[in-house]
């Protein structure tokens, strides 16, 4: 049996497939890949026909079990997500399953427990790291030991990795004890690339898609911005109106009014493009991004089609992994065990 079929994956929270499409690439044979969000399965399905694909929340699969769900009785390689961060209560003591009951976070920990992977991958906002002052993190990664797994962390920027965007997300990685101690070494997260794109290499003869229209307020300040600039660059009374109280909270808020520039890599790719906190205006034209140039910037083949109305389009888009960050991660999954003997 060749090594590339010895590589399987279950995936949660799979969204639009961006970390499921990366790690495709990487070789990684889908066992099964599950969400609860109807639009982003019938997208998942429509390109992937032929994957195991489950339209189920992932709490009933912590709570009868996930195993009758896969397609095979092979050992699975890896389990990969990335659970939504919610709250945690810091009541226990034990930092075991009991202390984040409730959290979608249990219910991914749960499922490891079960199919025990050889490896398993999360990814999740860069805010993880600090949120609540570093306590939520070190939570998930002593219940990850608990079940058996030796963790390491990173925060990695899409841009680093081929990928037209900047981009910041945190990827937790374990391995089976038993794996670490026959390989002899942690898992080392991927070095960066020398490919650093920006928007012009990527939003070329883009096919033509719909996208949501700025109103007329909104097209007038963006006709005062130059490409690369944001509110900054308006006459200071415009700014004002504009901006509204946040312009006298001083720093930062560079994503208001924000035209993005054809020699810079894009901004994060968000849900909604057009909310006047993160605006996200093309550089030439005045509009945001259309659904196929932001699924572009994700990495998305121009073939990989969304289904769902357009604002749920640009929430499958702005939800998923980029895939060239993905593969790259996957890539060095897969470096990583092949040091097996």
């Amino acid at each position: 049996m060749s090594e590339k079929k010895k590589l399987t994956v279950v995936e949660l929270f799979a969204g639009a497939g961006g970390l499921a499409l990366g790690l495709e690439k990487a070789d990684f044979k889908k066992t099964l890949i599950t969400d609860n969000d109807a639009h982003s399965i019938n997208t998942l399905k429509l390109n992937r026909p032929n994957w195991n694909i489950e339209n189920k929340d992932v709490q009933l699969f912590s709570k009868e079990g996930i195993k009758k769900y896969l397609n095979s009785s092979e050992e699975v390689t890896l389990l990969s997500g990335g659970y939504p961060c919610q709250s945690f209560s810091y009541a226990g003591r034990k930092l075991g399953l009991e202390d984040v009951r409730g959290t979608l976070f249990y219910d991914f920990a749960k499922i490891l427990s079960e199919i025990k992977p050889k490896m398993f991958l999360a990814e999740n906002v860069k805010g993880l790291v600090s949120h609540d002052g570093g306590k939520t993190l070190k939570i998930m990664i002593k219940v990850f030991e608990n079940a058996g797994y030796n963790v390491v962390y990173q925060v990695l920027n899409s841009w680093d990795y081929n990928v037209a965007q900047k981009r910041m997300r945190v990827f937790i990685i374990g391995v089976r004890n038993d794996i670490h101690k026959k390989i002899g070494s942690d898992f080392v997260f991927p070095k960066p690339s020398n490919k650093k794109p920006v928007l012009k290499d990527v939003l070329k003869n883009v096919p033509e898609s719909p996208h949501s229209p700025y109103n007329e307020k909104k097209i007038n300040i963006f006709k005062l911005v130059p490409a690369g600039g944001c509110w900054r660059d308006l006459p200071e009374e415009i700014a004002k109106e504009y901006m509204g109280k946040s312009y006298y909270l001083g720093g930062g808020k560079t994503g208001i009014a924000r035209k993005l520039s054809w020699n810079e890599p894009s901004l994060t790719i968000l849900c909604s493009p057009a909310q006047k906190q993160t605006e996200r205006c093309h550089p030439d034209e005045i509009r945001p991004l259309t659904i196929r140039e932001s699924a572009r910037i994700q990495g998305f083949p121009d073939n990989w089609k969304f289904t769902g109305s357009v604002s749920q389009q640009y929430k499958q888009i702005g939800n998923a992994v980029p895939i060239n960050l993905a593969y790259a991660v996957g890539k060095q999954i897969k470096k990583y065990l092949l040091k097996l003997k």
